[in-house]
C-alpha cells in the first residue's frame, strides 16, 4: 500500500500497517475538518516539505544518481548499494524498499493537505492556492523520482475520509492500488506542476521552498524525459525558468564554499541550519576518514575531467586524501583516495545544503531542446556560456550529433555528483551503451552487462507480498 491514508470513522483510533502506508481511523465528533486552523494546515505542508530532508535526500537520492552511473562506485560497505552500483539488483534490496516507502510516506501527506486545504476556515483563498499550488509541486516532485525508478507505479491521490463495511467495496482499490501507466503518471505529474506554476509564489524565504522558477525547472525536466520528448515544451518551460531572474555564479566554486548558499544560480535547494533537528548528516556519507564512504569517483569520470582538461571542475568536484592504513579499494591508491568534494562541511549535523536544481542544468536542457530543432548554434551559445565560467574554450560539436554528444559530456562534467547522470543517461537512450563502455582503473571495459529490464527497478517484494494487485517488472 504506497502512501498514508486518514480515515475518520465513529469508533476510536486505530492503526493499521498493511505495507508501507499507514492508516488512521478517528472519531470525527461534529467537526470533520482534518485542519482546523491555519496554524495546522501550515505545519502539515512544513511537515511535508521536511520530507526533502530524510533519508532519500540525504544520501539514496545521489546513491540513485550517481552510483548507479558510471560518474561514481557505490564505495563503503553495503551489500544494497553494491547491487545498485553493478546492476544486480534484487526485489528484497533493502534501499529499494524504503525508497518506495519514503517517496509514498511523503505523497501521503501531500495529498492531506493538497485535498484538504480549501475547507480551512480563517486562510485567505489566496494563501489556500498557493499551499495547494506547493502540495502539488512536492507530490510530483516525489512522483517524478518514483516514475522514473520504476516505471509503472500506484497513483495514489485520495486519502480516505469515511471509512464502513459498505464503503470497503470502493476504499480497497485505494488501498490496495494497481500500477498506473507511466504516461498516466506523467500526466499527473505535469498536471500538478502546471498548477503549482500558476498558483506558488515568485520567491520564497529561501531556495527550499516551491517557486513559479522551482515548478517551470520540474516542468523543462518532466518533458525532457517523457518519451517521446516534446521538445517544444522543454525549450518553453527553460526559458521561463531562464527568464525568471536567475544567473550563473561568477565563479564555480562558489556554488560549493558554503558562502552562497539560495544563491542566484539556485532554483530548488534543501536548507539545512546545522543543528540536531536540521542538519545534514548525508555530508558525512561522502567524505571522511573515519570510515570507507559512499559515492567513490570512478576512473571514467576523471578521465573524462582530465581528457577535458577541466580542472576548474574537477577541483570542485573530487578531492584527494590518503587513506593509508585505513582501508583498501580495488579502484585506487590508498595514497592518493578520491572523495566527493561539493559536500564540504561533513559532521553529523551539517548546516551544508544540497542544490536539487540550477540554473546551468536548465541551461544545458535548452541546448538540447535547440539541438533537437536543428539549431545547433543556438545550442553551442549556451554550452560555451556555461563552459566559459570554467575557462573551457567553445566546443567544436558542429553538427547535431556531435552537439547531442558534447551536451551529454558538459551535463556529466558540469552536474556531477548532484544525481543527474543516471537518469540523463536513462532518459537520452543512452545508458546501456554508456554503461557497458565503462572502463575501469586501467581503461579496459569494466565489463557490465545492463539490459533494457535492469533500467527499472524491481517493485520491493515487501509491497507485492501486501498488495496482490502489484505486477513485478520484467526481469525480476
Amino acid at each position: 500500500m504506497p502512501a498514508v491514508l486518514l480515515m475518520h470513522a465513529c469508533k476510536d483510533y486505530l492503526d493499521i500497517q498493511p505495507s508501507s502506508q499507514s492508516i488512521a481511523i478517528s472519531n470525527t465528533s461534529a467537526d470533520s475538518l482534518l485542519y482546523k486552523t491555519p496554524a495546522e494546515v501550515e505545519a502539515a505542508l512544513a511537515g511535508a516539505y521536511a520530507d526533502f530532508r530524510n533519508e532519500y535526500y540525504s544520501l539514496d537520492y545521489f546513491v540513485n544518481g550517481d552510483a548507479q552511473s558510471d560518474d561514481a562506485y557505490a564505495g563503503a560497505d553495503n551489500p544494497a548499494n553494491f547491487q545498485i552500483d553493478e546492476y544486480s539488483i534484487d526485489a528484497t534490496n533493502s534501499n529499494v524498499s524504503r525508497d518506495w516507502a519514503y517517496l509514498y510516506a511523503t505523497i501521503g501527506k501531500a495529498n492531506a493537505v493538497y485535498n484538504n486545504v480549501e475547507a480551512v476556515p480563517e486562510l485567505s483563498e489566496g494563501r489556500k492556492k498557493e499551499i495547494k499550488g506547493e502540495a502539488a509541486f512536492i507530490r510530483a516532485f516525489m512522483y517524478f523520482q518514483l516514475v522514473q525508478l520504476w516505471g509503472d507505479v500506484p497513483l495514489q491521490l485520495t486519502e480516505v475520509t469515511t471509512i464502513s463495511v459498505e464503503l470497503l467495496p470502493e476504499l480497497f482499490p485505494i488501498m490496495f492500488p494497481p500500477r498506473a501507466p507511466k504516461a498516466e503518471v506523467y500526466d499527473q505529474i505535469i498536471a500538478d506542476l502546471q498548477l503549482a506554476a500558476e498558483n506558488v509564489k515568485t520567491v520564497q524565504p529561501d531556495k527550499g521552498y516551491a517557486t513559479k522558477g522551482a515548478a517551470n525547472a520540474m516542468l523543462a525536466k518532466v518533458y525532457a524525459t517523457v518519451q517521446p520528448v516534446n521538445w517544444d515544451k522543454v525549450n518553453q518551460f527553460c526559458d521561463a525558468v531562464i527568464a525568471g531572474g536567475y544567473s550563473l555564479m561568477p565563479n564555480y566554486d562558489d556554488l560549493w564554499n558554503n558562502e552562497n548558499e539560495n544563491c542566484a544560480e539556485s532554483v530548488f535547494e534543501i536548507n539545512y541550519e546545522g543543528t540536531s533537528a536540521s542538519g545534514n548528516w548525508g555530508a558525512s556519507m561522502f567524505r571522511g576518514l573515519d570510515w570507507k564512504k559512499f559515492n567513490t569517483p570512478s576512473n571514467d569520470l576523471v578521465r573524462a575531467f582530465d581528457n577535458e582538461q577541466d580542472v576548474i571542475r574537477k577541483e570542485a568536484s573530487i578531492i584527494y586524501l590518503d587513506v593509508s592504513g585505513k582501508w583498501t579499494d580495488p579502484y585506487w591508491p590508498q595514497t592518493n583516495f578520491p572523495f566527493v568534494n561539493k559536500y564540504r562541511i561533513f559532521t553529523n549535523n551539517s548546516p551544508q545544503n544540497y542544490i536539487l536544481i540550477r540554473l546551468a542544468d536548465i541551461m544545458l536542457l535548452k541546448a538540447e531542446a535547440l539541438n533537437a530543432s536543428g539549431d545547433v548554434s543556438g545550442a553551442a551559445t549556451l554550452v560555451n556560456q556555461v563552459r566559459s565560467r570554467v575557462n573551457l574554450p567553445a566546443t567544436q560539436a558542429a553538427t547535431t550529433e556531435a552537439m547531442k554528444l558534447a551536451i551529454e559530456k558538459e551535463r556529466r562534467l558540469e552536474l556531477a555528483f548532484e544525481g543527474h547522470r543516471w537518469f540523463d543517461l536513462k532518459r537520452t537512450n543512452r545508458a546501456i551503451t554508456v554503461i557497458n563502455a565503462t572502463t575501469g582503473p586501467d581503461g579496459t571495459i569494466f565489463g557490465y552487462t545492463l539490459s533494457e529490464n535492469r533500467l527499472v527497478w524491481p517493485i520491493p517484494q515487501t509491497e507485492l507480498d501486501n498488495n496482490t494487485k502489484l505486477v513485478q517488472n520484467p526481469g525480476y
